[in-house]
């Protein structure tokens, strides 16, 4: 069971996943290290900064040992765990993000428009339960796939739409569950992720669902990429959402090559400084984010760049969430991990640039 477990640490830390094709690597930009001898604000010091509606952690588990499906409970996958959600909301926070893995929801032998995998549907339940009854929390549910199931890039509007709209269907009688529509798209054009995202959001709207949803981009979703190469910004502009309740979701790592495998960060100001664009981008579209993943290592340039991550997010007034990466109970030694009581970022990342944004 242990070394099961290991590989898909060791498999989603590195985010390399054995039913994806051959990934693509994330395209690297040049960055210029730049230096300021202002101080690094932190939330004391960020002036004019608003609070986020959604303050965050992803719970990741439920996607791992995503090499063998369906895979067992406890032994390939696992879900968060409650004594986590607990310390986290009492810490303040008010929303976790929770992958899931589709192919286990829906098992490739019935198709996207077959019948969810009741035990699996279950737990997944039992977690949305926890958190938004329990808890009186949010719970952002999302797909871990890239846009890909089963070995192969989604391509089918209509049977992408018919998921989302029996998912929907699950959860749309409970205002604290949003809905994330996909994780991280790549390769595929963006104008065409654009039009799977919009065909899943008329799907959830047609159930009566009224909540939240975020809709994600190809080449990661990344924000430094957003307005340049991955043609994000030329598309997703035109999102249509008749309650206008959707709200444009971006991830962002600090590393040279903004993957989040490597502790260092380029500089101790790159975190405003990749999401800088994507702000104006938002305001230019009368667009809400949300950053749904960021992570870097703890290491005082890092903390920095977080915190300045964090104050920029919260003076922008167009950011309404933010969710670290990550916590969930198998992560082990990973450097990102804040799960408690001894994730490795609970020492140093948490409380001097996590916490005080809270």
């Amino acid at each position: 069971m242990k070394s099961l477990v290991a590989l898909a640490i060791v498999a989603f830390a590195t985010r390399a996943f054995a039913l994806v094709p051959t990934p693509v690597v994330k395209a690297r930009c040049e960055e210029t290290t730049t230096t300021s001898s202002a101080p690094t604000p932190t939330a004391a010091t960020c002036e004019n900064a608003t609070k986020f509606k959604f303050f965050g952690v992803n719970q990741a588990g439920a996607e791992f040992g995503n090499n063998v499906i369906p895979g067992s409970l406890g032994t390939h996958y696992i879900w968060p765990a409650p004594s986590s959600v607990d310390f986290f909301v009492e810490e303040g926070f008010n929303t976790f993000r929770v992958p899931f893995q589709l192919e286990r929801l829906s098992p490739p032998e019935t198709g996207l428009t077959g019948p969810f995998d009741q035990p699996y549907l279950d737990g997944l339940k039992q977690t949305v339960d926890y958190v938004t009854n329990t808890k009186d929390s949010y719970i952002v549910i999302e797909p871990h796939n890239f846009m890909i199931y089963n070995g192969t890039f989604i391509t089918d509007k209509d049977a992408f739409a018919k998921w989302w709209f029996n998912l929907a269907t699950e959860f749309k009688d409970n205002d604290k569950v949003i809905f994330d529509i996909m994780n991280e798209p790549h390769t595929q054009e963006a104008k065409f992720v654009f039009e799977l995202n919009q065909a899943a959001l008329n799907a959830i709207r047609e159930t009566g669902a009224t909540q939240l949803i975020l809709v994600e981009g190809t080449a990661w979703t990344g924000a430094w990429t957003w307005t340049g190469y991955s043609g994000n910004g030329l598309v997703f502009g035109d999102i249509s959402d008749p309650l206008n309740n959707t709200a444009i979701e971006m991830h962002q790592y600090l590393d040279t090559d903004g993957s989040g495998t490597s502790p260092v960060c380029v500089s101790s100001t790159i975190g405003a400084e990749r999401i800088a664009d994507a702000t104006e981008w938002l305001k230019e579209h009368n667009l809400k984010g949300f950053l749904g993943e960021m992570g870097a290592g703890s290491n005082p340039d890092c903390i920095e760049a977080v915190r300045g991550a964090l104050c920029h997010l919260q003076q922008s007034g167009v950011w309404i969430g933010f969710s670290w990466w990550s916590a969930g109970p198998w992560w082990g030694n990973y450097f990102q991990s804040i799960e408690p009581p001894n994730g490795p970022a609970l020492a140093e990342m948490y409380p001097q640039a996590i916490k005080p944004f809270i």
